[in-house]
């Protein structure tokens, strides 16, 4: 689908905090759909820490089974990089993995991504951040009240959840959604999300992965304009699971960007130190949206 656009005669008032956006895109070109090789998505993340949007782009994700192919690569300049391992991942292969990228000092280890389980804890003396994937469903509320018992270690443990489908799984509902981020602030916990967040407001796209959960092509995502519209509102007005599926499923951009657009700096600052990121396969749909919108300097990006 299209990068999104006002209808004629509309524009916002102003251009949103560019705090809202820092750093928020994670780079996850390796990574389903987009599959970008290793070597070129590495020279396209250092390209783009010259261009004025460099602020705007995360670390570049790396599942820990391609590190052993980083560090023979070129690297002109620093690379900040987090370590991704799919839940069910040996923690061994992800441990080995960070040591390797410890030992290279032109690398910056951002963080380190696994899923939940019982053993999860082992990486606690990892020494790094840590996102912890959580699981859905039943399992959630517990895995989120375990992440908060380890909320004041010295290395920031923050939940992640997947907004995208899966070859096992469909999209989430909105209302499964609503209910990750409501619980997360009310655990006091931090988040990222994962998968489906292309575009910046929500929308019915054409499928670029093939699996047994969509229809004819198509599957409904969510656009991460929602995702901090529902968050702010959950924060600043204790907003309840309905009314934050209702921002979540908004497909007028209007009043999604209302409530982006009257966010101080302040604010910008309090949200996200809840929604700190989400990985994305190609770092520059989002980009391209806000500079359309009006919500940035950039106009050609």
């Amino acid at each position: 689908m299209s990068t999104p656009e006002l209808a004629a005669g509309e524009q916002v008032e102003r251009r949103a905090e560019r705090a809202l956006f820092r750093a928020l895109f994670d780079d996850a070109a390796v990574f389903p759909p987009g599959l970008t090789p290793l070597p070129q998505a590495v020279t396209d993340h250092v390209a783009r820490q010259s261009n004025s949007y460099a602020d705007l782009v995360g670390p570049l994700l790396l599942p820990a089974a391609a590190i052993k192919d980083f560090p023979r690569l070129e690297r002109p300049k620093q690379v900040g990089v987090a370590l991704i391992g799919r839940p069910g991942t040996d923690l061994i292969l992800v441990a080995d993995a960070l040591s390797q990228l410890n030992e290279n000092p032109d690398v910056t280890v951002a963080g380190v991504e696994i899923g939940w389980s019982p053993d999860w804890h082992q990486a606690l003396s990892w020494g790094a951040s840590l996102s912890i994937e959580v699981p859905r469903g039943p399992g959630l509320e517990r895995a989120l009240s375990d992440l908060q018992e380890h909320g004041d270690d010295p290395n920031p443990v923050q939940a992640k959840f997947r907004t995208g489908s899966t070859p096992s799984d469909p999209v989430p509902t909105p209302t499964e959604l609503a209910t990750f981020i409501r619980a997360c602030v009310d655990h006091d916990l931090g988040f990222k999300l994962t998968g489906g967040l292309h575009h910046a407001i929500s929308q019915t796209s054409v499928s670029q992965t093939s699996t047994r959960h969509t229809s004819a092509g198509v599957e409904d995502q969510f656009g991460f304009l929602n995702v901090i519209a529902a968050t702010r509102w959950a924060l600043a007005h204790g907003a309840e699971v309905p009314e934050m599926e209702s921002l979540l499923c908004q497909r007028d951009p209007v009043p999604i960007l209302d409530i982006i657009t009257r966010m101080s700096e302040a604010d910008a600052s309090v949200l996200r130190a809840f929604f700190t990121a989400y990985g994305c396969c190609g770092v520059m749909d989002p980009i391209r949206d806000l500079a359309a919108l009006g919500l940035i300097a950039e106009r050609a990006v």
